[in-house]
């Protein structure tokens, strides 16, 4: 028989809009994705100067991450392994980056955006501020995939290598950006499958 896991909080970001557990906890009237994402950094009233340096789609990944983790404070709550998605690796920065070096006049690549032409730096970024060590990976596929993601968080659960899953689909393309991010965990009310996690994800 195999073990109920439960989703125990979920956080999406899109549209200028920022919603916990489906209740509205922040909300902005720009456009402009930088603004934005400064604007959210300072509801959430972090000070982590580290955060202005990153590239967008770590700040999404940050910022949402920030939302679900602030309040997981003891030792085995922490043990969280992280497993994010989305639809095109690190390509935003990567048109930065090639950008960069194909201006003959200025041509010298910017070691800031090239440090984040990976996809993985945005689950370092989470867990350095949350000094988590648990297992990680990033997947690209073309749309949310709730069977891969719950499966595969079911896995981790199952064999040990961690607590608690945080889960997600991170997807920035110049300013369309989308954050729907999820933290699986043993205990909770709402069962974490694949129908609820879709109707989640969708509503």
């Amino acid at each position: 028989m195999n073990t109920q896991y439960y989703i125990k909080n979920y956080c999406k970001i899109k549209e200028a809009r920022v919603t916990l557990n489906d209740n509205l906890v922040f909300e902005d009237d720009t456009n402009e994705l930088k603004s934005f994402f400064k604007n959210v950094y300072k509801h959430l009233e972090l000070k982590y100067a580290k955060f202005f340096k990153m590239d967008n789609l770590s700040k999404l990944s940050f910022l949402a991450a920030e939302y679900i983790l602030q309040n997981v404070e003891n030792s085995t709550d922490r043990n969280i392994a992280i497993v994010l998605s989305n639809r095109a690796s690190s390509l935003d920065t990567d048109r930065k980056h090639q950008n960069s070096i194909q201006d003959k006049e200025n041509y010298y690549p910017s070691p800031a955006i090239f440090v984040y032409t990976l996809p993985n730096i945005a689950i370092g970024e989470i867990s350095i501020k949350h000094q988590l060590k648990s297992e990680n990976a990033f997947f690209v596929f073309d749309t949310f995939n709730a069977e891969f993601l719950c499966n595969y968080a079911r896995v981790l659960l199952d064999k040990n290598k961690a607590e608690s899953v945080l889960c997600g689909w991170v997807d920035v393309d110049n300013d369309n950006y989308e954050g729907f991010m999820y933290l699986v965990s043993r205990k909770g009310e709402l069962k974490h499958t694949i129908k609820e996690l879709t109707n989640i994800y969708q509503n």
